[in-house]
């Protein structure tokens, strides 16, 4: 898994059931019977996607995958199970992310419902779910994008009980066809949440006044006004005028809204990254046949040194998103009360594997140059669906700062607390490299052997380490239900989830060159936020965060791209490459940190300490680029 490109001609979905199988085949039979010249044409001329949709409503597609076990009234065939979802939202980004995208926001929508102790709305999900329908989530506003506190669909209570909704929505996928809207709003007689302050801690009487209920997006009070989008997909601007909101419609309420909110997009927003995967397979297989076969002064496009950069590159980084995204499944699958890792692990799926594909697009872009942009190309179709997913479920900096809540505990609990004594050594941010690199290393070689005798001698740091002594996550592909998504309870508490140690698995790699000086950029990092800890000042400054989150998440992506690497024997060669990549553009990143107007100055020294040349093999390079030129031909969609 993760180690080739997914070929519709040739996949057999090996690793999952019978009827799971059956239905991923399904799909991609019909699109390659609905042929590329259609596909292309309809999504040109914006045409609704009817026959799709009819497609999964004949086959049962979306009542199958996105129906929980609970809900399933004894088919054996329903649940939700994060792999085959992954496995569907690559399919449908391979072919076009318009069809990826009803399918996404149909998952959104689902999201309140399915967590919601609200039995009448279930079944009633469950049962249109089951006749075919689409799904909405009503959350975003176009004068408060996602300041949700701010939200102005006021519902007003009325004598006889109930509600009316009055306020509109916007950026509202399937919002035009929608059997059900999971909409957010407040109530007319309890106070607002002033956004401004959201930092402080709220009261359960200030949440109370906020909801989530369903609407029907056929009702004559739900007024659809427009698509805001040029696209074949539907992103809906809509309004509700005194629209009733029985109580059989709230999903709900108070605090509960919020986590619901939270907890739906953490479910969400994983797809994002499948979807930039099948994408780029489907461009890179189009990239490399059109540059492998077009011969200029001589020599084919994909001999020329720069071209031959950019498709290694972009190969090596297609392979990263890939295994980087099966090892992430895993951790979502295995996700529990006590072991909330995913919730890095699934911000970095949206946030950085969708920037790895935008990366990618580009360069394949100036592999392919003007034929990218032909009619009869998959390529431009997906374009600006690439440059989109990154800023789709919560921007980058919104995941960034998500992300960087986990830094301490990633970087340093418990397995190397004794490094923060960096911090009190007199010049520790200024002094020359070595003598850091060599006391950060003798303090963090104390902190792991210590651990043993430590933690029996110290109870709170014995209950500190079972904390973080999470059992071994498996290869998830078997055929059960993700329920416990459905419940992740509260959205705070990011600060008490603890990881393992992340140095192991890049030491059992260490023999490949550039993830040994990878490995060494990553201790330097660790010594410079021991040495150079960011101020109170530059913590609320999120343009110096994000330049330090560019650094720190790169950790973890590599971590899990390593650990599948390990689970499904990837080349050697492949990970070099991609590895030399890492080693780029993370010494740009720390340059970039460096150059920060903010920074200190022992931060500006330390951020030095991170910059690394990669280790150059030619033959390494050949012998990904002879993978990469094997692509030429391969796969081409039916006409």
């Amino acid at each position: 898994m993760g180690q080739s490109l997914f070929n519709p001609k040739t996949c057999d979905f090996a690793e999952f059931d019978a009827e799971t199988r059956r239905l991923l085949r399904a799909t991609v039979d019909y699109f390659e019977a609905f042929g590329k010249v259609r596909l292309l044409a309809e999504s040109r001329d914006r045409v609704w996607y009817a026959d799709f949709l009819d497609f999964i409503k004949r086959e049962r597609v979306f009542a199958t995958f996105l129906t929980p076990a609970e809900q399933a009234g004894g088919d054996p065939n329903k649940r939700w199970d994060t792999a085959r979802i992954a496995m569907m939202s690559k399919i449908l980004g391979f072919y076009g992310m318009q069809f990826w995208y009803v399918w996404q926001v149909t998952i959104l929508g689902l999201g309140p419902i399915w967590q919601s102790p609200n039995a009448e709305a279930k079944a009633r999900a469950a049962a249109l779910l089951e006749s075919g329908e689409i799904f909405a989530f009503g959350l975003s506003e176009k004068e408060h994008g996602a300041d949700i506190y701010s939200t102005d669909m006021v519902l007003e209570p009325q004598p006889d009980g109930g509600y009316t909704a009055t306020g509109g929505k916007h950026y509202i996928g399937n919002g035009n066809l929608a059997g059900m809207v999971s909409v957010f709003g407040r109530r007319a007689d309890k106070p607002i949440i002033d956004s401004s302050d959201f930092l402080r801690k709220m009261t359960d009487e200030e949440y109370s006044g906020y909801l989530f209920f369903a609407a029907d997006s056929r009702h004559k009070n739900y007024k659809l006004r427009r698509n805001v989008v040029d696209s074949q997909m539907y992103v809906a601007a809509f309004d509700l005028d005194a629209y009733p909101v029985a109580e059989s419609d709230i999903l709900h309420t108070g605090r509960a809204a919020f986590d619901a909110a939270m907890n739906t997009v953490n479910v969400g927003k994983f797809n994002l990254g499948f979807g930039a995967v099948g994408a780029c397979e489907h461009a890179m297989f189009e990239a490399v046949t059109h540059a492998h076969g077009r011969i200029l002064f001589g020599h084919r496009v994909t001999e020329f040194p720069q071209v031959k950069s950019l498709l290694a590159d972009s190969y090596a980084r297609l392979i990263g998103m890939k295994l980087y995204s099966e090892r992430a499944i895993d951790y979502m699958r295995s996700a529990n009360a006590n072991d909330r890792r995913y919730l890095l692990f699934n911000a970095i799926e949206k946030m950085s594997v969708t920037r790895h594909g935008q990366q990618l697009y580009e360069d394949l872009a100036d592999v392919i140059a003007a034929r990218g942009f032909e009619n009869d190309m998959y390529f431009p179709m997906a374009m600006v669906g690439m440059f989109g997913l990154p800023r789709l479920e919560g921007t980058v900096h919104v995941n960034m700062a998500l992300s960087l809540k986990f830094m301490p505990n990633f970087m340093f609990h418990p397995a190397d607390a004794g490094l923060a004594a960096l911090r009190y050594l007199p010049g520790a941010g200024v002094a020359p490299k070595g003598a850091v690199r060599a006391v950060s290393g003798a303090l963090s070689w104390t902190s792991r052997r210590a651990t043993g005798p430590a933690a029996k001698a110290v109870p709170a740091l014995r209950a500190e380490f079972a904390r973080a002594a999470h059992a071994p996550v498996p290869t998830r592909r078997d055929a059960a239900d993700d329920e416990f998504l459905f419940r992740q309870g509260p959205s705070s508490g990011l600060g008490k989830i603890r990881f393992g140690d992340w140095r192991p698995v890049f030491e059992k790699f260490a023999h490949i060159p550039n993830v040994a000086v990878f490995l060494e950029q990553a201790l330097a990092f660790q010594a410079l936020l021991a040495a150079a800890t960011p101020t109170a000042a530059q913590q609320q400054d999120v343009d110096f965060l994000f330049a330090l989150g560019e650094l720190f998440t790169t950790l973890p992506y590599a971590q899990l791209i390593l650990e599948q690497a390990e689970i499904a024997g990837a080349d050697e060669a492949v990970l070099d490459q991609l590895f030399d990549l890492f080693v780029r553009e993370f010494s740009r990143h720390a340059l970039t940190l460096h150059t920060k107007p903010t920074a200190t100055k022992a931060q500006q020294v330390r951020a030095l300490d991170l910059v690394r040349r990669p280790i150059a093999d030619q033959a390494r390079f050949e012998a990904v680029l002879t993978q990469v030129t094997a692509l030429a031909g391969v796969y081409e969609m039916n006409p």
